[in-house]
């Protein structure tokens, strides 16, 4: 088994985040504000970002990398063998709140976990994935999402795709209101099949993939029209991304309870979001389409 370098996947991932804020700067015109953050336990991460864009009204693409002793509960719950061990986690995530209600706020991320103590082999694991959450479905646009994801795993063998997409949609799935965050993407954890080497390759295909996937979808949507009614479904939706975010996100727990930054953390978060108490879409329209067309769990590619 090829040995464990958390030095190259370092090196990838700050250069991936750099990539990604490149091209997210191209589109927008705008730039991302950087801040270098040291965490007390060990570590800490560059975050990254960028608000009041003319096409991103909220985006952050953060790079973390943290250690220490002793793990939190939600990385221990799962997994009590891990109890006592050391860690180090590292990771890129993103997530991008278009102003435009017809561009699809999207979100991803990748990560490895080491856990490591002395005698023991370590325990390491990549993780990640992407998902997209359109408020104005496009059929064109998700299969496009889908098929980007699905070419990107297809070296790997023909039973991957299937399962990190049914990972994601099972995952980003708000139980309280028995309803898909989105259209879905890929999800996948604790994933160390075939060795080091073979694994950093997956994680690296899903993190190269994601410029293919959304910056089609963001160039043929940025320039559509829409007004007051698109514009307060917008913020309706993203009341949804906030509850699955502070409810179930494991990645938020995990940050929170091993002391990482909070601003860091919660740079997912939309500067703008409406509740409303029981509302419903309209029979027939088009934000009625989003919940029968698009959110129910299907195959799009």
């Amino acid at each position: 088994m090829s040995q464990v370098d958390p030095n190259a996947v370092k090196q990838y991932l700050l250069d991936l985040q750099e990539r990604i804020c490149s091209a997210l700067e191209n589109e927008d015109g705008g730039r991302f504000r950087e801040d270098s953050w040291e965490r007390p336990g060990g570590g800490g991460g560059r975050t990254r970002v960028l608000e009041e864009g003319d096409l991103i009204e909220k985006g952050g693409v953060n790079f973390s990398h943290v250690f220490g002793d002793g793990l939190p509960p939600s990385a221990t719950a799962g997994r009590p063998e891990l109890a006592g061990r050391s860690f180090q986690a590292m990771g890129v995530s993103l997530v991008i709140h278009p102003r435009n209600p017809y561009v699809p706020t999207s979100h991803a991320n990748v990560r490895l976990f080491v856990a490591e103590k002395p005698g023991a082999e370590p325990v390491w694991w990549f993780g990640g994935g992407y998902d997209l959450t359109p408020y104005y479905g496009v059929h064109e646009d998700v299969v496009h999402w889908h098929q980007t994801a699905k070419d990107a795993l297809a070296p790997f063998g023909t039973g991957v795709y299937p399962r990190f997409k049914k990972w994601c949609d099972d995952y980003f799935f708000l139980k309280h209101r028995n309803e898909a965050r989105g259209v879905g993407g890929l999800f996948f954890d604790d994933f160390n099949d075939g060795g080091f080497d073979n694994a950093f390759a997956l994680m690296r295909a899903v993190g190269d993939s994601y410029l293919d996937a959304y910056l089609p979808i963001v160039q043929r949507r940025k320039g559509s029209d829409y007004g007051e009614r698109e514009r307060d479904f917008q913020l309706y939706r993203r009341g949804r991304y906030v509850e699955f975010n502070l409810v179930y996100d494991r990645g938020t727990l995990f940050g929170l309870q091993s002391g990482g930054r909070t601003e860091s953390i919660l740079m997912s978060l939309p500067s703008l979001v409406r509740w409303r108490y029981d509302w419903q879409p309209e029979p027939g329209s088009e934000e009625e389409k989003l919940y029968t067309d698009f959110l129910p769990h299907r195959d799009w590619v």
